[in-house]
């Protein structure tokens, strides 16, 4: 790697990204690249699907891996390596560690969800346990590195990731030469700052935008202050994007490299793993889905063809449940609603008669009768209905409303 005399980070460049892809030959696979004719409608232009979430280890987490732990001396590879992680980069080092033959140890917070737990031992590492939050989990890892000799994998803030991360760019040129505009999401910035490394350098035309949740926007502050900020508590379900402070080397190459950096809200998180699911078929986490929530959002304003960028697609089982649902609510095809009823028998029978009229299908019905904002004789009903749309939606409170119930949320 090459330094800069401005700041004596290590710059990346594209012989180093080659170099990785090279190295990664037989390794990562070179994963698909799928049309989206709903987003392309939407856009108005050719939108494809970059699917590293079908990638070894679910996400493209392995290809920096491997790349800074098979470029580790001799010795370093004696005394193992060690990570933290609360899923992807964790799996990722277990998976590049077998394959090279290095011992691995991962930290991983104690509420980690236990299929990435699970996954993480079987590829090889020793998984340890440690800490509420990543920072804990984080800082148990660096002292384990001081008291072992273990060589510390930071998942974003290294060179060597950075380059192995850039090979998703030379791929996407390969897949799709005639490429304007690539989306990825952003958490530390390994992956965007690898890819803008290889696209720019080769085609410079080529805009690039990171995404970013609205709850964990760490870089756009950056970018406003010209240097790493941090963000108190950052929040978001997109935990692959949850990071509270960019990385300094990716900092510096995504300031100078990147063309616009947006941020997205939850419901539209939810709504793309929605449509990944419903119209590609494709299982994707929130922070592999944020190129898509940003396509959703402001879908006018991207030139195409347009490549997204689906990084990952480990989420835990129970959260893809609580995440779906969401995502209905937010398209409109949900809708939870609060109504008060005189407490007689046939009552109940009486208002699911309205809905089935409506056509809305009841997923969950709730009673409280013990609550002192009620009547003697009253009982407040709490309704979970799937819906077809925000116009059934509509359809359904006007039918409540002329059947004489009030409803209250």
């Amino acid at each position: 790697m090459s330094y800069s005399t401005a700041d004596s980070l290590p710059r990346v460049t594209l012989d180093d990204v080659r170099g990785a892809q090279k190295m990664l030959t037989g390794v990562a696979r070179t994963t698909a690249m799928e049309g989206s004719r709903y987003l392309s409608q939407l856009v108005g232009a050719p939108v494809h699907f970059k699917c590293e979430n079908l990638q070894r280890t679910g996400s493209f987490k392995l290809r920096g891996a491997y790349v800074r732990i098979a470029g580790l001396l001799p010795e370093e590879r004696a005394a193992g390596v060690v990570a933290a992680s609360a899923g992807n980069h964790a799996q990722g080092v277990a998976l590049a560690s077998s394959l090279l033959g290095v011992r691995s140890t991962v930290f991983m917070p104690t509420g980690a969800p236990l299929p990435k737990v699970a996954a993480t031992r079987d590829y090889g590492a020793e998984v340890r346990l440690h800490g509420q939050v990543v920072d804990e989990t984080l800082a148990a890892a660096q002292e384990y590195a001081a008291e072992t000799g273990a060589v510390f994998i930071h998942p974003f803030d290294h060179p060597d990731i950075i380059a192995g991360q850039g090979t998703v760019g030379l791929e996407i040129l390969e897949q799709c030469p005639e490429v304007r505009t690539i989306v990825v999401g952003i958490g530390g910035g390994g992956l965007a700052a690898g890819i803008a490394v290889a696209v720019k350098a080769l085609r410079p035309d080529v805009r690039i935008i990171g995404v970013q949740a609205a709850g964990a926007a760490a870089y756009p502050l950056s970018l406003a202050a010209g240097r790493p900020v941090a963000v108190d508590n950052p929040s978001t379900m997109a935990d692959g994007i949850k990071v509270g402070r960019p990385g300094d080397v990716p900092f510096r190459i995504v300031e100078e490299l990147v063309d616009e950096v947006r941020t997205v809200s939850e419901s539209h998180l939810s709504s793309a793993l929605l449509l990944c699911l419903e119209r590609a078929k494709l299982v994707v986490e929130p922070a592999g889905a944020s190129p898509v929530a940003a396509l959703l959002s402001e879908p006018g304003t991207f030139e195409g063809p347009v490549v997204a960028l689906l990084s990952g697609g480990n989420v835990d089982p129970l959260l893809m449940q609580r995440i779906l649902r969401h995502g209905m609510a937010a398209s409109g095809r949900y809708l939870a609603v609060t109504l008060r009823l005189t407490d007689r028998p046939g009552a109940l029978a009486t208002l699911l008669g309205v809905l089935s009229v409506a056509d809305a299908n009841v997923l969950d019905v709730s009673h409280v009768r013990t609550d002192p904002r009620l009547g003697l004789t009253e009982v407040e009903v709490e309704l979970h209905l799937e819906t077809k749309g925000p116009e059934h939606c509509a359809e359904v409170g006007r039918a409540l409303r002329e059947a004489g119930y009030r409803v209250i949320d």
